[in-house]
């Protein structure tokens, strides 16, 4: 028989990379408001003890509960063996239907960090290539905010790896608040990294990473989508901030 522990929150240490996971969320208010009026119906999968645990399943439910203001929760506490549980946090998390891109990276990750198994057997397991499980695992380089834009589900693998090689922080920043109200696909996004190379150094443009695959049709002459009408021109008609000269001067009229 299976036993459940009420195990004090602050107990209970959370994973190095889910930690990068947690967002604010209807669905965690929503798990929060159910938490307050129910409790917690399945029980949290914990390893360790006696006094210090390590989460390895319900990262969700911790994040309500911690919403919630509960001092304790109840758990089961897997064996103390790091395989097991890994094992375990990757069964349970690898099917869940809701599983974001960055959090399959995390779950890849932490099994070949902790060589639970051989990169061709995961591979294998997944239907996938090993260059494919290298690449998910690179990602998790990416900057903090675009993982959260791929997290959110707002903005797609594809789209944000060009947003990712954008080293200015306060342009990246803007670029994401756009892709976020207005939307914004991998072409798009490779225009924006386009744009922003060419007002770079020759010679730090040309070694530069390639843009990603699907944006090969980009044409030669640096272009992005003004922001205003989203219509594309050349970077050298587009003002600093990608904003049209027809747009500016539409601007200019409301203004006055």
């Amino acid at each position: 028989m299976v036993e459940v522990k009420d195990i004090p929150i602050g107990k209970i240490a959370v994973g190095e990379h889910a930690q990068r996971l947690v967002i604010e969320d209807e669905e965690i208010s929503e798990l929060a408001a159910s938490i307050s009026r129910i409790g917690i119906v399945n029980p949290l999968l914990v390893s360790g003890g006696p006094d210090s645990f390590v989460l390895v399943a319900g990262h969700r439910r911790l994040q309500a509960a911690k919403k919630c203001g509960l001092a304790v929760v109840p758990c089961i506490v897997a064996g103390t063996e790091k395989h097991v549980a890994t094992e375990m946090s990757f069964a349970e998390n690898l099917f869940r239907k809701d599983l974001s891109p960055v959090e399959l990276a995390c779950a890849i990750k932490d099994v070949l960090d902790k060589n639970v198994m051989p990169v061709e057997e995961l591979a294998g397991g997944l239907h996938r290539s090993a260059e494919w499980l290298h690449r998910m695992v690179v990602m998790l380089d990416w900057p903090d905010d675009v993982l959260s834009a791929i997290h959110a589900g707002w903005l797609s693998v594809a789209a944000a790896h060009n947003v990712a090689l954008i080293t200015e922080e306060t342009y990246r920043e803007f670029l994401l608040r756009n892709a976020q109200e207005s939307g914004a696909t991998a072409r798009t996004t490779a225009a924006w990294l386009q744009a922003w190379r060419s007002m770079q150094p020759a010679d730090q443009a040309i070694t530069a990473e390639p843009v990603s695959g699907e944006s090969r049709t980009t044409p030669m002459v640096p272009q992005a989508p003004c922001i205003c009408c989203s219509e594309v021109f050349r970077s050298d008609e587009l003002s600093h901030v990608p904003v049209c000269a027809g747009c500016i001067r539409a601007i200019r009229n409301v203004s006055h």
